[in-house]
């Protein structure tokens, strides 16, 4: 699990640079999976915060109904936001 999340990190921090719409696909698919991942082992916890903000990851970016916000810098300044989130989550996950 916590492998999982950095890859996510990574992967949400390589998303700053111009890269083919594929990678995009192939982001929201990864992310979205290790978001889904972390809610269903956390909403057992009851830890709210990670429940929470990791459901709103999943919604923001799911590969079935793609969010659009049509605008580079939102999507940078939500790629690194989230980008924290996971690692900050990898960080304090012991396995």
């Amino acid at each position: 699990m916590k492998y999982l999340l950095f890859i996510c990190s990574g992967l949400l921090f390589l998303a700053v640079a111009e890269l083919p719409y594929g990678y995009y696909t192939f982001l929201r698919i990864v992310v979205t999976i290790g978001a889904i991942l972390v809610v269903y082992r956390e909403y057992s916890n009851h830890l709210n915060l990670w429940v929470n903000s990791f459901g709103f990851i999943a919604i923001i970016f799911n590969p079935v109904i793609p969010v659009h916000l049509n605008d580079k810098q939102l999507w940078t300044a939500v790629d690194v936001t989230c980008a924290i989130i996971f690692m900050t989550k990898g960080l304090r996950t012991k396995t």
